[in-house]
């Protein structure tokens, strides 16, 4: 990899449409340098102790992860362009995991969803797939399961 000195880029700062500020960088040959933002596994789940531990996991398998501990943090946040799937906790209070599904797709978001849950609703679970979900795994399931799910959503 050649390092190129920083006083030799061009930056330059433009506005996209939602208002976020894009850096873009040349090279004095004329090359585009990659300045777009991280693409990430996002968790949304309101227990800490689960968000923290699910965390952990996909980090371990070499993803960057960004967590939230509701539907309405995960949309306030303004990264789901950058985000390649979301680990959703169906039972979250006030936006539903299903309800923030819908809202996703509303917005034509072809965002990967893996739902968890604690119960076992046959019918949650069938929501959620009818709706596009990669997978639904009920709790407590295995670091495996999650992430064979995972590498199938990023594929």
């Amino acid at each position: 990899m050649n390092c190129i000195p920083l006083h030799a880029v061009d930056f330059r700062v433009t506005a996209n449409r939602m208002d976020n500020a894009v850096l873009s960088a040349t090279t004095p040959l004329g090359g585009e340098l990659d300045t777009t933002p991280a693409r990430r596994i996002a968790i949304v789940d309101d227990d800490k102790w689960v968000l923290k531990s699910l965390e952990r996991l996909v980090k371990s398998a070499g993803f960057k992860v960004e967590t939230f501990i509701s539907a309405e943090d995960f949309l306030q946040s303004g990264n789901d362009s950058a985000t390649i799937c979301v680990i959703l906790d169906i039972g979250l209070p006030g936006m539903s995991g299903l309800d923030l599904q819908r809202q996703l797709i509303a917005e034509n978001s072809q965002v990967p969803i893996i739902f968890v849950s604690a119960h076992d609703e046959s019918e949650m679970q069938t929501q959620a797939l009818a709706g596009g979900a990669i997978a639904f795994l009920c709790k407590p399931f295995n670091d495996k399961a999650l992430l064979d799910a995972v590498s199938s959503a990023v594929k």
